[in-house]
């Protein structure tokens, strides 16, 4: 089914125990960290806060509440730019001097799927689909699996890797906890076969109930529709959800958010991450949502001489970081700084395709990307459609293998961001 082998380079962080980042000076809590309605501010420039407090909130159903990481004083509501290039309003705090980080406002008890909401919970693989919508499958579409995604196929991230090191017991709590909410009758960890020590962790606090699956390292296994084909050699079908499998896909580190919200009552505001490649000291840390990545790198003890573009999540599905300053959200797994020799030159607007069909066999979706670059750069979404550029899943892989480098993903995003929209507005 396609996929790549690159080069993980996990090696200088796979090792490191996990440890909490300093506090920054202030932090930039933006209103849009999920997919979904973005909240409104509840605050406002002098307002005092508490840790775990909501600061922004909307009724929609595609979104997730957002809270205070520190207790401190609101000094700016405003716009900001996110690693997505999208400018959104953000709710700047300077935080107290002395931070309790044990102590936090608690979410409301309650049912359990409205707990996960209260808590701000999204996915923290990278997608950051609001947890409580995934939760809540069409009635025609009942789930059987609950999978968790523990394979960190992303070359450089370890961060998943050391939560389940490190914390098995709340991944594991997590699994438990969806399973119930969904009526689920089966729980499955999904793990590559390059982290041994992981699987065993995992192997260690599971039950019977759970079971833990070692899977062939393979880009991009931890992929959603890819790791329900893996688990329950199932695909979904074009145009359905994942649910329509039987199969409800959850990141390691959503379930273990997902057992500390309704075990102890925490709220979403801070999450592991990796910040790894050129930097002195690479590293897995404990970050509060909404500190600046400057203050990341300057943790990791700064870019080293050959340092070249700087990467919001992997090198695969990341995005190249335009500003350094930007905040951290709920969907950033990583900060990577890719050495000069590692980055490719910008390149711009149509390459010329050889037809060589590396692409194709790489494409773990079946498309035909080389066909798909050329529309797109056409600017002829019909045929994009039809073509069904919206099942692209962004994963990298054509452009991994593209001798001539096309831009391929950046002419996908582009074509289905025209697609979605135009059908928004019909």
């Amino acid at each position: 089914m396609g996929g790549v082998h690159p080069p993980d380079n996990k090696e200088a962080t796979r090792g490191s125990a996990t440890t909490r980042a300093t506090m920054p000076d202030f932090l930039i809590v933006p209103m849009s960290q999920h997919l979904g309605a973005p909240c409104v501010p509840v605050v406002e420039k002098g307002d005092r806060v508490e840790r775990g407090e909501v600061v922004g909130n909307v009724e929609a159903m595609v979104s997730a509440p957002i809270h205070s990481p520190v207790s401190g004083e609101v000094i700016a509501v405003g716009p900001t730019m996110v690693a997505g290039g999208q400018t959104v309003t953000a709710v700047t705090i300077a935080p107290d001097p002395e931070q309790d980080f044990d102590a936090f406002i608690k979410i409301p008890e309650g049912d359990l799927r409205d707990m996960v909401r209260a808590a701000g919970i999204v996915g923290l693989g990278g997608a950051a689909f609001p947890t409580t919508v995934k939760l809540s499958p069409p009635k025609d579409s009942p789930v059987h699996t609950v999978i968790l995604n523990g394979c960190e196929c992303e070359p450089f991230l370890t961060c998943d890797h050391r939560l389940m090191l490190e914390r098995p017991d709340r991944v594991v709590a997590g699994a438990r906890f969806m399973r119930d909410i969904i009526g689920a009758k089966r729980v499955v960890v999904g793990i590559e076969d390059n982290k041994p020590d992981a699987v065993a962790a995992l192997n260690r606090e599971a039950g019977s109930d759970v079971e833990i699956l070692s899977l062939p390292t393979h880009y991009p296994q931890g992929a959603e529709k890819q790791l329900i084909y893996a688990v329950l050699g199932k695909e979904v079908a074009h145009g359905k959800l994942p649910a329509s499998t039987g199969a409800l896909v959850q990141n390691v580190g959503t379930a273990a958010a997902v057992a500390d919200a309704i075990e102890f009552r925490r709220p979403l505001i801070e999450r592991t991450m990796t910040v790894t490649g050129a930097v002195v000291r690479p590293r897995n840390m404990t970050v509060l949502l909404g500190t600046p990545i400057s203050h990341l790198i300057a943790e990791a003890g700064g870019l080293t001489s050959d340092s070249g573009r700087i990467i919001s999540g992997g090198p695969m599905t990341g995005m190249a970081l335009a500003d350094i300053d930007l905040p951290v959200t709920k969907g950033t797994s990583g900060i990577v700084a890719l050495r000069v020799k590692e980055t490719a030159p910008a390149v711009y607007g149509d390459q010329p395709c050889i037809r060589c069909g590396r692409c194709t066999d790489a494409c773990p979706m079946g498309l035909r990307p080389f066909s798909l670059g050329i529309h797109a750069n056409r600017s002829d979404w019909a045929a994009c459609e039809s073509l069904h550029v919206l099942d692209c899943i962004e994963c990298g892989c054509c452009s991994f293998v593209c001798p001539t480098r096309r831009p391929l993903v950046q002419l996908f995003r582009r074509a289905k961001q025209t697609l979605l929209t135009r059908g928004s507005r019909s």
